[in-house]
């Protein structure tokens, strides 16, 4: 069975990734935050994107989720 996966949420804010992560396992939506790493790459200035990424049937709740505690979410 595949999984498809749906981005969620794009920032340059580690610490809002961090945030988001443990509202949606609070709720127990499971989510991946990719590209966190890339700090090592990018030299920690913060130009790169963080994605938090979903299960696309997750995506909805996930979103409601957010927007009750004043996530901002700009990427439809």
């Amino acid at each position: 069975m595949s999984m498809n996966m749906k981005e969620l949420l794009r920032t340059n804010d580690p610490t809002l990734v961090a945030f988001v992560t443990a509202l949606l396992r609070g709720e127990e939506i499971d989510c991946f935050p990719m590209d966190v790493h890339m700090s090592v790459l990018e030299g920690s200035i913060g130009i790169l994107p963080r994605r938090i990424m979903v299960r696309d049937k997750d995506h909805f709740r996930a979103s409601a989720v957010l927007r009750d505690n004043d996530v901002q979410l700009d990427n439809g």
